[in-house]
Order: structure tokens, then sequence, then C-alpha cells
């Protein structure tokens, strides 16, 4: 069967899915990704058991989704956090963080925040992945190639396709095996593209500095010291029809932010005489997809609060592990549909877990409520947003299982809300 992947931000739909019979596991028949294949292995045909716990025991799910309800009654500040849904999850967790006046952070809350404060501060222009594959004739790696975080991102940007027969990809700043990935990608497509890499110069903020300002032109950076390929990059972004700078706010440094400015500002730059745009490979497993349904449901992205005084929004004070570590909430509410192994940090907090079933030995201990859940493209349906931000992509289940949805939950945890907290 044709099948969408929903583990990562590329939110791939060319893949094929053999499904099996019986015990058998979900195998990839057409397409190859490694990360598909990993999520893929972490799925059973057989139903867990028990499909609740309560302080590690087995429970039934009414009795689990009434225990998760009178902890987020009985909290003072109750974080959500993690996040791992679909759309129609986020939609139902939002009112439920609405009337226990939770505070919301996806896990990769930092990468994230990196491009949402750049957006807030100063706007952005960025592209689709089609866009990309059709037009981009320069595409731009910044800080390494993405490929532990989206391993199909050669296919998806049409590298090696031939609606664009003339491509030159850089990598400026390449990790580890970036370069031996570049000449595969060349010596695999043809002579018609050609690939570079280009060291830094200082860190990634000196070396996208510089270049923001050679592609300035401003009169400074003609005399100054630098190494001719940064130059040369500068010369070939001017001359592109259409220039693409690729970056995985993941790969960032703690002032990402600052990073994504200055390669905003080098694409404005490039748009006063010809195309540019940027690209950011981000938001896999849900987390895209909940600060979107957010912000078109409050007016606000993540790490914002419904409380006393309002829709309050606070990117840095409300990080989530910020808040764990310090101590400043005192329950927490950790969604994981996707993902196996994204287990909630252990710091004694009361813990309502709606996971992935092999979440539950991890999460097993007093003052804990867990509950199997579905996974949108897996055992249900459902829609998730893709890293471009404008696409959404609906999923189709795999193989249909009896497992109750994050949704389906998160309402009727917003049922079992006493009156006075959900006022």
């Amino acid at each position: 069967m044709t099948w969408t992947c929903p583990f990562c931000p590329l939110a791939c739909d060319h893949l094929e899915l053999r499904v099996g019979s019986g015990a058998q596991p979900l195998e990839l028949a057409a397409g190859d990704c490694a990360r598909a294949r990993r999520a893929l292995a972490s799925f059973s045909s057989a139903p867990p058991a028990p499909l609740a716990e309560i302080d590690g025991r087995a429970a039934t799910v009414d009795e689990a989704v009434a225990a998760a309800a009178r902890m987020l009654a009985a909290s003072r500040q109750p974080l959500f956090a993690n996040l791992a849904t679909d759309v129609a999850g986020a939609r139902a967790l939002y009112p439920l963080a609405c009337a226990s006046g939770a505070i919301c952070d996806a896990a990769p809350g930092e990468a994230l925040m990196h491009g949402l404060r750049a957006l807030q501060d100063r706007g952005q222009f960025t592209a689709t992945l089609a866009e990309v594959r059709t037009r981009a004739d320069v595409i731009v790696f910044v800080g390494g190639l993405p490929l532990a975080l989206a391993s199909g991102i050669r296919e998806r940007l049409g590298i090696g396709d031939p609606q664009v027969p003339q491509r030159h990809v850089v990598v400026l700043g390449p990790c580890e095996g970036d370069e031996a990935v570049l000449a595969n990608w060349a010596a695999s497509s043809g002579s018609g593209v050609t690939v570079e890499s280009i060291a830094l110069q200082g860190d990634l903020f000196d070396t996208v500095s510089l270049l923001d300002a050679l592609v300035a032109q401003r009169p400074a950076m003609a005399s100054a010291n630098l190494a001719e390929p940064l130059r040369a990059l500068a010369d070939r972004l001017h001359a592109a029809r259409y220039a693409v700078l690729v970056g995985t706010p993941a790969l960032l440094p703690a002032q990402g932010a600052l990073i994504v400015e200055t390669l905003h500002r080098t694409v404005n730059t490039l748009n006063r005489t010809t195309r540019a745009a940027a690209l950011w490979i981000a938001g896999g497993n849900g987390a895209g997809t909940a600060n979107q349904v957010f912000a078109w449901l409050s007016g606000l992205p993540l790490r914002s609060r419904a409380g006393p005084r309002g829709l309050e929004h606070e990117p840095l004070r409300y990080g989530g592990l910020r808040l764990i570590g310090q101590g400043a909430v005192d329950a927490l509410l950790w969604v994981s549909a996707f993902d196996a192994d994204a287990a909630p940090p252990d710091q004694g907090l009361p813990l309502i877990v709606l996971g992935h079933p092999a979440l539950a030995p991890r999460v097993r201990r007093a003052g804990s409520v867990f509950i199997a859940v579905s996974t949108p493209g897996i055992g249900s349906a459902g829609h998730v947003f893709r890293t471009d931000g404008t696409v959404l992509v609906p999923l189709r289940a795999a193989r249909p299982d009896a497992l109750p949805t994050v949704a389906a939950l998160a309402g009727r945890m917003l049922a079992g809300l006493p009156a006075r907290k959900a006022a």
C-alpha cells in the first residue's frame, strides 16, 4: 500500500508499505528511508497489555482517564510537553491546557524557538519542498546535512531530478561524513549536479555573518581577508535564478535564532535582484503540527499559557526542560504518539503519559498514569504538517488498531475536570 510517513519532518508520501498479516512487522516495500525503517520496527500487531496503568499497576482506560483528570485538577501549574500528536490531538489538547492553566512546549522546544523567535523579530521568506525541487538551481545546506533528521532530503529537494538539469549543492560548515555524501550525490546524479563543501571561518555565526556581508556587498568586505570559496558563494547566490538556504534548527548552537535571523537577512538582500528563500527542516514527530494548531487556535505559538492573566507567551521562561529542572511545575502531561524512545525526564513529578505502547515500562512508577495511544499513520488516520509549514498531509491507518487516540483521551480528560477547574 502507498503510505505517508508521519515520523520525519518531510512527511514523505511516496513510500510503499508491506503490512503483512498476523504478528508480521510493518516493512517498507518500496522507497528507502532509514528513519522510517527504525520507527516501523517498534510497532507490533499484538495489542499492548495492559492498555493503561496507574502507579505502575494495570488499570482500565476509564480508570486511567479519571486518575489523569484528578491529577490535573490537583495541579497548580501543570506542563504539557513533547506534544507528539496529529492535528486532531493538538486541537483536543489545547482546550484541556486552557482549562488546567498548563504551559505547553514541544520536546524539541529549543530548536523550534530558533526559527520562531527570528520570525517574530524580523519575518521570513520561505520555500516549499515542491518549489525547491522544481525551481532551485543553487541549494546551500547551512551547518551540515540533515540526514539524521530527514534521511530522504536529497529526493525531496530534487537533487538529480531532471526538472532542474543544472543544480549546484553546497554544504556550508560540513559535519563528519557530509563530504562523502556530497560526492556520492554528484556521482549518482549525472553531470548536471555539482557539489562543494565550504569550511567555517570561525564558528557558524561568524561564517553566516561574513556571507551576509559579502552578499550585501558592504564596502569593508572588499579588502577583508576571507576564504575565496565564501566570496565565490556570495557571487553564485547573486547569479542564481532561485537560491535556497536550507537549515536545520536542531543542529544550531544555543543562540541559533541569531543565525536564523542572519540567513533571513541574506535572503531579503538577494530578493532585491533575484529569487531566494529559506527552508527549515524541523517539526518531525508532530512538533511542528502542535505549534501550528496552537497558533491558529490562540494566536500564540507554543511556550504559551492560558492563566489568570489571560494568554501569555514566554519563549525563554516557558521552556519545558527549564521549568522541570527549576521545579516550576508540579505535574507533567507527556504526549508521545509516534516515537517509542521519547520518554519523559524522570524528575519525580506527578506524571501522565499518553504514548506509544513501548513507553509503558519506562514510565512505570508511583505517581504516574500511562495510557497507550494509537499512532496516526499506523493505527489510526490523521493529519500532520510538513516541515515547510504550508502543506497539511493526510495520514491513513496502515494497520488499524483499537487503541484510543490522543484526541479522544484529551476530550475525556477535559470532560472529567471539576467544574471549578474548567471555569
